[in-house]
């Protein structure tokens, strides 16, 4: 009798649990976006504190991942030296050597940050990218497997004639091409949005091709970041992306006000400044369009991330990830009041 008695006292709460759930609103479609974005700014001479070209590999790899892992959407990769280098095309001497860190850099963080089915498409044989292979992979959202279902996926248009009135062919990375509603030139990078129901007995698989910020700020997934190379410092500033640029900057710094004690308001884009092995006063010095000696006085907020340092130095690398495990919870307060959805998002 008491076994029987404590079986109907479970059943009463695993009803009453059930019809608690059924009351429950459906949580609101609206939110499920992200209409902020986050940039990452660091100097491309950070290479040269590495003594070997599968250790600049390894380094830059280790910013890759730090970027993905912290939802960065924007990595700008400034030069400290004033070299004016703002492409990462063509051929250079020098992998392993002192000077064009910036493009190396680049262009790792971007064959990397490239799903692997789009790597042969977009990055040929290149010296930069020899030893990139033994790199850790991102494993973004956007990196898909053959047979993943996904509502978005990256692609490359192909080289096929396609009928008049009729969307090109996209390869996305599955079993089956996508016929996409426009007429778009082959070769080109593009975000496709999926329609939910597709034709079994189909050859193809049809979509629609979509902003690249879509996937972000309506679907609420990472999907992965942009590499912009700026010639100083003050280019990181002066041509951001973004319509009106940052407008919340950070500097980091151990000369800076300690972090724990920092709060952010929401904002639409956020930048975050690191600098190179003599800090971010090497890169104002050799900036001739600025005329300003403190770096505080260019930054919203100048912050020391790692208060009470045990070492003299704290590598870039290691200070990305110190500084945006400390940035992470403050982000989350700034926008845990505001819906995030009520800030619209201009590109």
């Amino acid at each position: 009798k008491w076994k029987e008695a404590k079986l109907l006292k479970q059943l009463e709460k695993q009803k009453q649990q059930e019809a608690a759930e059924k009351d429950k609103p459906e949580p609101s479609q609206t939110n499920k976006g992200r209409a902020y974005t986050v940039s990452l700014a660091l100097p491309g001479s950070i290479l040269d504190n590495a003594q070997s070209p599968e250790l600049r590999t390894y380094l830059a790899g280790q910013i890759a991942r730090a970027c993905v892992v912290f939802c960065v959407d924007e990595v700008i990769v400034f030069d400290e030296r004033g070299e004016d280098i703002k492409s990462v095309e063509g051929e250079f001497s020098g992998i392993g050597k002192k000077g064009h860190g910036c493009v190396q850099l680049a262009r790792i963080l971007q064959y990397l940050e490239c799903p692997q089915y789009l790597r042969k498409a977009f990055f040929p044989k290149h010296q930069d990218l020899q030893y990139a292979g033994l790199l850790n992979p991102l494993d973004s959202p956007h990196h898909m497997r053959i047979d993943e279902e996904s509502e978005y996926r990256e692609g490359v248009v192909v080289n096929r004639p396609t009928k008049q009135q009729k969307g090109s062919f996209v390869d996305c990375g599955m079993r089956r091409e996508v016929q996409i509603d426009k007429q778009l030139q082959p070769g080109l990078r593009v975000t496709v949005q999926l329609r939910k129901t597709q034709n079994p007995e189909s050859k193809l698989y049809k979509g629609v091709v979509v902003a690249p910020h879509v996937p972000r700020t309506e679907g609420g997934l990472y999907w992965g970041y942009g590499v912009r190379l700026a010639s100083c410092l003050s280019a990181v500033f002066t041509e951001s992306p973004y319509k009106g640029g940052y407008d919340l900057t950070i500097g980091t710094s151990e000369r800076g006000s300690n972090a724990d004690q920092a709060t952010l308001l929401p904002f639409k884009h956020l930048l975050v400044v690191f600098g190179g092995l003599q800090g971010l006063e090497a890169s104002l010095d050799a900036d001739q369009k600025l005329d300003v000696t403190d770096p505080s006085v260019l930054f919203d907020l100048y912050l020391n991330t790692c208060p009470g340092q045990g070492s003299r130095t704290i590598r870039t690398e290691e200070a990305i990830l110190i500084s945006m495990a400390i940035l992470r919870p403050k982000i989350t307060a700034a926008f845990s009041d505001v819906s995030s959805s009520s800030i619209s998002l201009k590109n």
